[in-house]
C-alpha cells in the first residue's frame, strides 16, 4: 500500500516550505515573486531563454546533492518536491558581505542594466561550485542560456575567471548549511505519494507512475517542463491533473553492454552527456547546442521523444542509429522502432496510459561513418531548422552497404530519407552517386517554409549536408563531429 501525503515539500534557501494547496501550473518564478516576495530573479522570456530567472535546485543523486542551474519561469512548483531551492538573495552574508561570485561582478564591472546580473550570478555559482577554476569554454557553455542584452560578456568572462581569488568553494559560507540541509532533503523523499486536489500527483515510485496514468491516461506528464512550461506561460493551456515523475530515480537510470547503451526516459542531457559521448563522441558538439545549460539541466531525451516535435533535436541522431524505444503501460511492456514510433503531426504510436520508459541505441559498428548536424539561425540556444543525422558502411570495394539518413524539421515528424538511401545503397561511394541521388530528397520530403527556414533552404541544406558528410567521409571535409553552421 503507497503512503500518501497532501503537501508539496521542499527547502527555499533556509525554509521549509510545506504546500497544500498547488495549482498544477504554478511556476517557481511566480511563486518567488509574487507569493515569497523574492524579486532577484527576473522574468524576462517566460520561456526558458534569456535566464534572467536562473536559479539552482539541489537534488539527491544517491546520498549527495547536486545543484543544477535551471529557469523558474518554466519550473513547476509541483516539481520541487524534496528538492532545495537557491536564489540570488541566499548567497550574500548576513552581514550584507558579498558572495565571491557577486563581489568578483563588481569589482570586474560585469553588470551593466542588472536586470539579466542575478541570473548570470546563479549560473556563475552552479559553474564554480563544480569547477572553481573553469576555462573559458566552460564559461561560455555555462553561459549559454544567459542574454545579456547590454553585450557585456567580456568583464561577466573576466568575473569568473577571478571568482576562485575571491575565495575558495570549501570556503563557501553556505557549504556547511548544504551538509546539514542533505538530512532534511532525504527526510522529504520519505516514499510517500504526494496528491493535491485533483490537480498535482507526484508518485512514489515509477510502479505507482504506471499505475497511475494507467488510470488517469489524460493527465498531462511532466518530467523536465521545457515543453509543458511554454503550454501554460505562451498558450495559457488548461494542464491539470498533471503528474510530475522529474523526481523518480528509476527513470534516472543509464545501463550500458557490450553492444547498446540504455537510457531511461528521465534522464536530462546534461546526465546524458558523459555517457553518451563516451559511446558517440560525434555528437558532443550538437548536445551543446541544445538549448542553453539551464534547459539542458531540466529537460530529458524520454521528454522530447515522446512529444513527437518534427524539430526536435534527439530524434534525428537516434533513427540514424537504429535506436529502440521502449513503452511501458501498468505492468505491460512493449518495444519498436524508433522511427515507427512518430505517425503524423501530433500523432504517435502510444496508447491510451502507456508512456515512454526508455530507449535503447546500438553500439556504432566497427568501420561505420555517422555525423549529426544542426541549422539554425543562431548557432547558441537556437531551434533547428532542420536537423540531418547520416550513418554509413562503405565495404572494402568503395561500395555503399548501408546508409541510413533521417532529418528533423523537414517533414510532419523526424523521417528517414528511404529514397536517397535506396538511391545509394550498392553504388559506389562517390561524389557523382551522391549528384545523381540529391534528387530523391524531392521525393522524402515536402518541407513547409516558416519563420526559421523557407522550404527550398531545408531541401537544399538537405542536399548540401549529404555532400558534406560525403567529403568528411573521405577525408575532404571537417572532422565528423564538427557541427554545421
Amino acid at each position: 500500500m503507497v503512503a500518501i501525503s497532501h503537501a508539496v515539500r521542499f527547502i527555499l534557501n533556509d525554509e521549509e516550505i510545506a504546500l497544500t494547496d498547488v495549482a498544477a501550473d504554478a511556476t517557481l518564478l511566480d511563486y518567488l515573486r509574487l507569493t515569497k516576495r523574492l524579486r532577484g530573479s527576473k522574468e524576462g522570456c517566460a520561456e526558458g531563454d534569456c535566464g534572467a530567472c536562473t536559479v539552482l535546485v539541489g537534488r539527491l543523486l544517491g546520498d549527495e546533492i547536486i545543484y543544477d542551474s535551471v529557469t523558474a519561469c518554466i519550473r513547476f512548483v509541483g516539481s520541487l518536491h524534496g528538492t532545495h531551492v537557491v536564489t540570488v538573495e541566499h548567497l550574500a552574508a548576513k552581514d550584507g558581505t558579498l558572495h565571491p561570485v557577486q563581489q568578483a561582478m563588481v569589482d570586474h564591472h560585469g553588470s551593466q542594466c542588472g536586470f539579466c546580473t542575478p541570473g548570470i550570478v546563479m549560473s556563475l555559482y552552479g559553474l564554480w561550485m563544480r569547477d572553481p577554476n573553469p576555462s573559458q569554454p566552460a564559461i561560455e557553455k555555462a553561459l549559454q542560456g544567459n542574454l545579456c542584452r547590454c553585450t557585456g560578456y567580456s568583464p561577466i568572462i573576466r568575473a569568473a575567471k577571478a571568482i576562485s581569488s575571491y575565495g575558495a568553494p570549501e570556503a563557501d559560507p553556505l557549504r556547511a548549511e548544504r551538509i546539514a540541509l542533505r538530512a532534511r532533503i532525504m527526510a522529504l523523499n520519505d516514499g510517500s505519494r504526494v496528491e493535491i486536489g485533483d490537480s498535482v500527483i507526484i508518485p512514489a515510485s515509477l510502479d505507482d507512475f504506471a499505475t497511475l496514468y494507467e488510470a488517469n491516461p489524460k493527465a498531462t506528464i511532466v518530467a523536465g517542463a521545457t515543453d509543458v512550461g511554454l503550454w501554460v506561460t505562451k498558450f495559457m493551456r488548461d494542464i491539470s491533473p498533471v503528474i510530475f515523475i522529474g523526481h523518480l530515480q528509476e527513470l534516472k537510470r543509464i545501463a550500458e553492454n557490450d553492444s547498446e547503451l540504455r537510457f531511461y526516459a528521465g534522464v536530462s542531457y546534461s546526465e546524458a552527456l558523459p555517457t553518451l559521448t563516451t559511446w558517440f563522441p560525434q555528437l558532443a558538439e550538437l548536445w551543446d547546442r541544445i538549448a542553453g545549460e539551464q534547459i539542458r539541466n531540466m529537460g530529458t531525451i524520454g521528454g522530447n521523444i515522446a512529444n513527437g516535435s518534427p524539430i526536435g533535436d534527439t530524434p534525428p541522431p537516434l533513427i540514424a542509429l537504429g535506436a529502440k524505444l521502449h513503452l511501458r503501460r501498468g505492468e505491460h511492456r512493449r518495444e519498436i522502432k524508433l522511427e515507427d514510433y512518430f505517425l503524423a503531426y501530433g500523432k504517435q504510436d502510444r496508447h491510451p496510459g502507456e508512456f515512454v520508459e526508455s530507449v535503447t541505441i546500438p553500439h556504432l559498428p566497427a568501420g561505420e561513418k555517422f555525423a549529426t548536424y544542426k541549422i539554425s539561425k543562431r548557432r547558441e540556444e537556437d531551434i533547428s531548422a532542420l536537423c540531418g543525422a547520416f550513418r554509413v558502411f562503405v565495404n572494402d570495394a568503395g561500395i555503399v552497404g548501408m546508409i541510413r539518413i533521417a532529418f528533423g524539421g523537414m517533414a510532419a515528424t523526424p523521417k528517414r530519407a528511404k529514397a536517397v538511401e535506396a538511391a545509394l545503397v550498392g553504388k559506389p561511394w562517390t561524389l557523382d552517386t551522391i549528384d545523381a541521388a540529391i534528387p530523391a530528397f524531392a521525393q522524402d520530403y515536402q518541407p513547409l517554409s516558416d519563420m526559421r527556414a523557407s522550404a527550398e533552404y531545408r531541401l537544399l541544406a538537405a542536399q548540401n549536408l549529404l555532400r558534406r558528410f560525403f567529403l568528411e567521409t573521405t577525408g575532404q571535409g571537417q572532422r565528423l563531429m564538427r557541427e554545421a553552421v
